[in-house]
């Protein structure tokens, strides 16, 4: 059965669409108007080996807050439904992730009980048209519409643009692993038998 997903949500501020393929090869068409975001959703899917289609139009012309967030809402949806019943799922995922004098770690557990902890001292400065403080909104987003506990840990770092793409790097792997079907144990990876 393929692992995909296509949803859609508009709002009053909003009109987001995601197309995902959790066996995918890392392609991504991502048109969000947040040129940052882009890149980061970009490099998310290449590291998750997932394939994305993304568009949103967004009340841009108050700033980028509704786009991110509803963008984050929508592909943590789109997760979950592709991942169905989870049966055969690792179900939990890490990786560490460098980048130049970044380190970054990303643990994912997709339990059904959403949480975010950030450990991330981010500066507020701006990034193009985004915020850098919206990488924490994006991210909770994901983990609560995903249904997954997600940590994210930045350990060290001075360039803000790194700091956030070792992340979003750290949280495509660690999904990708996540979501990886694992031969060994074949069905709900719960003793309770379901997620």
């Amino acid at each position: 059965m393929p692992r995909t997903a296509s949803l859609e949500r508009r709002t009053g501020e909003t009109q987001v669409s995601v197309d995902i393929s959790l066996d995918g090869q890392g392609a991504a068409r991502v048109e969000t108007g947040v040129g940052f975001l882009d890149h980061m959703l970009h490099l998310m899917a290449r590291h998750g080996c997932f394939d994305i289609k993304v568009s949103a139009q967004g009340d841009l012309h108050i700033d980028s807050h509704h786009t991110v967030e509803d963008v984050g809402i929508v592909l943590g949806q789109a997760i979950r439904v592709a991942l169905g019943d989870k049966a055969g799922i690792r179900r939990y995922g890490h990786a560490i992730v460098p980048m130049d004098e970044t380190l970054a770690t990303v643990a994912v557990d997709l339990s059904g009980r959403p949480f975010l902890a950030w450990q991330a001292s981010i500066p507020h400065v701006m990034l193009g048209t985004f915020p850098a403080e919206l990488g924490e909104e994006f991210f909770r987003a994901l983990a609560n519409s995903a249904q997954m506990n997600l940590h994210a840990i930045v350990h060290h770092g001075s360039n803000t643009h790194h700091q956030l793409e070792a992340v979003f790097k750290a949280a495509g792997r660690a999904l990708r692993m996540a979501c990886e079907i694992d031969p060994r144990a074949p069905g709900i990876p719960s003793t309770k038998g379901v997620l």
